[in-house]
């Protein structure tokens, strides 16, 4: 199969990296994603162990059309009888692009008769939701999603084998403002060098996502174990092979951990501990309620990673500025020699820490937002 998986811009290098941690063959990294060659065990790893991808697509068919007779016959000649039961409902997301057939929603119409006629009988389609709107899951968990891409006349169709998008572990029931997706957590986690040996500390920990996948990842738990997935109602579903893989990817590392979150919102706190208990990390991590300007070292030094407050309104403008100045005086003071990780989408703001940052900052996109990564260290003395 050639399979693709999807990512935020800015998270390619890094879920690269995991794909070759998993072995598969055919890499080929682009931007929103990387394809690779695999089978079920390559799919369903994949979709268990993969921490920054948002999905996970079979790429079913690629081919020529230019006018609607050609894209009806074409994809009516897709084995689509091997991924979807008669009766169970579908989701289409169609996007045109320097094509002949431009208009998406004529697309979507022929391929959902062209799935029909290949399964025998008419299919019941259900309204897709567009990437940003998936939050809210505007697609009903039964539906099917199949993504149909046509760019200078070559439409590519693929079935999503995720389901809901893959930053849903299954453990955040709680959240606090903002929450940070666990997709783009994690890559921040990677990003920042910070290896498990060490101490994490995120002071603006809200509901925990940052401290809760740093420590998913120190024990070597695999982000999907708990939650369910499209592949798993497909007709060809090997339920022997994927209950071994999973019962694999749920083995603790016997590793002593020091990660910490502090938050100066009690709300937040409780979340937090919520959350770390429903992802069985509650043992690893603790969360302490303590505004910034009170927080300590937990130990040696380690790492500080983190997502402050970034408001968009103008108003916010001093008083962030305040808190930024206030966040890096602390380091300076308390942290010396620790490493530090911050998104800010504000070059001003980040600089307002008053720390030396080392090189450019990274670029991520989040909730349709460009947020940056800084990077850097406090000074020993």
């Amino acid at each position: 199969m050639e399979l693709f998986a999807a990512c935020a811009p800015g998270l390619e290098s890094y879920l690269e990296h995991e794909l070759r941690a998993l072995n598969v063959a055919g890499l080929r990294t682009m931007p929103g994603g990387v394809e690779f060659h695999g089978g079920l065990p390559e799919l369903y790893r994949a979709n268990l162990h993969l921490r920054t991808a948002s999905r996970v697509l079979v790429r079913l068919g690629r081919f020529y059309a230019s006018e609607f007779w050609q894209l009806h016959k074409r994809a009516a000649r897709l084995p689509w009888e091997q991924y979807l039961r008669p009766g169970r409902p579908i989701a289409l997301r169609a996007t045109c692009h320097k094509s002949k057939l431009y208009h998406s929603d004529g697309v979507a119409e022929r391929v959902a008769k062209a799935i029909g006629e290949r399964l025998g009988q008419p299919v019941e389609l259900q309204p897709s939701a567009t990437e940003e709107d998936d939050e809210s899951s505007a697609t009903a968990p039964a539906a099917q999603l199949i993504v149909i891409r046509l760019v200078h006349d070559v439409c590519t169709i693929s079935l999503d084998s995720s389901g809901e998008l893959l930053h849903r572990r299954g453990y955040r029931l709680a959240t606090a403002k903002a929450p940070l997706r666990e997709t783009l957590a994690a890559g921040v986690l990677l990003a920042s060098g910070w290896t498990p040996d060490r101490p994490l500390l995120d002071p603006f920990c809200g509901s925990g996502t940052l401290p809760i996948e740093a420590a998913l990842l120190a024990l070597a738990i695999a982000p999907g174990y708990a939650r369910d997935f499209a592949f798993r109602y497909w007709p060809g579903y090997d339920a022997a092979l994927f209950d071994s893989l999973r019962a694999q990817s749920h083995a603790p590392a016997p590793v002593a951990l020091r990660i910490s979150g502090s938050d100066r919102d009690a709300g937040a706190i409780e979340a937090a501990r919520a959350n770390a208990e429903r992802a069985g990390v509650a043992a690893s991590v603790e969360f302490v309620q303590r505004s910034v300007s009170a927080i300590t070292p937990p130990a040696d030094s380690g790492w500080v990673v983190t997502n402050p407050p970034y408001g968009l309104r103008v108003s916010q403008n001093r008083d962030l500025r305040d808190l930024y100045a206030a966040f890096g005086k602390v380091l300076r003071e308390r942290f010396r020699g620790w490493q530090v990780a911050f998104l800010c989408p504000d070059a001003a703001l980040a600089r307002h820490t008053g720390l030396a940052f080392s090189g450019p900052p990274l670029s991520f996109v989040h909730g349709g937002l460009t947020v940056k990564l800084w990077r850097g260290r406090v000074p020993a003395i």
